[in-house]
């Protein structure tokens, strides 16, 4: 099949890329030590969104049990893990086939079951998977086709469920931080990580969740201080990182 085959929108150049990182997911001072650094922020927003829209409390000790998972482009197992940890029936599922044994190893290392499988979005509902939860964080703007994955995900959300999705604008200010900064001055990531004009503006991002069938209940963004060297959610500054969540109506 061809990368624009709309079954299947996987970019192979872009696999490439995070199969060449496999090893080095869990080194908060390699490759990754963005992600690292801004994870407790993603957790924390993903965490909320769950939480709040399943009514599920906070304090338990176990408050995400019940819940199917979908963490797709789940590399590693950065996001994979504390959702398992907090009693979700986790799916990890990733295109870059390198990724899967990296995963598999840090969760036994961790006590944690989790299901990690090399796939895609568009061979799970091929299998008939439903899920209450989908992942979607900085995955779409590595894929070939981005409606079509987000096709994928409304056929994989079960009614009523949720799906949050995190990508970088695409505009002056984030070429400048996501590549120039991160990429050729700071050094955080390989040069050619990041391609700006796969980048997503909130407003196009919006529109294709839409087209899906899926309702958008909120756009948050995620903005790194310089000074402090933290990141926050902001309700307001959706200039480069950003994440919507967004819900599948409920079967009348």
């Amino acid at each position: 099949m061809s990368a624009m085959d709309p079954t299947n929108t996987i970019d192979p150049a872009e696999v490439a890329k995070f199969e060449a990182m496999a090893a080095e997911w869990w080194d908060k001072t390699g490759k990754f030590k963005p992600l690292h650094m801004m994870n407790p922020t993603r957790l924390e927003y993903i965490i909320n969104q769950i939480m709040a829209h399943f009514r599920r409390d906070k304090a338990a000790k176990k408050p995400l049990k019940g819940l199917r998972l979908l963490d797709i482009g789940c590399g590693g197992g950065l996001l994979s893990e504390p959702m398992a940890a907090l009693g979700a029936d986790v799916v990890g599922a990733d295109a870059a086939a390198g990724n899967i044994p990296v995963a598999q190893i840090h969760a036994k290392q961790s006590g944690l079951k989790i299901d990690y499988r090399h796939t895609m979005a568009e061979a799970l509902v091929k299998d008939g998977e439903q899920f209450d939860v989908i992942l979607n964080m900085e995955v779409i703007e590595h894929v070939s086709d981005p409606q079509a994955m987000l096709n994928a995900c409304y056929a994989l959300l079960k009614p009523g469920g949720l799906m949050l999705c995190s990508t970088i604008n695409r505009n002056p200010k984030s070429y400048l931080v996501a590549i120039i900064g991160a990429e050729r001055v700071m050094r955080w990531l390989p040069v050619g990580t990041h391609e700006w004009d796969k980048f997503i503006t909130p407003d196009e991002l919006c529109k294709m969740i839409g087209n899906t069938g899926l309702q958008n209940t909120d756009q948050s963004g995620f903005v790194f201080n310089p000074v402090t060297w933290s990141w926050s959610i902001s309700d307001r500054d959706l200039s480069v990182n950003y994440v919507t969540a967004s819900v599948k109506p409920a079967k009348a």
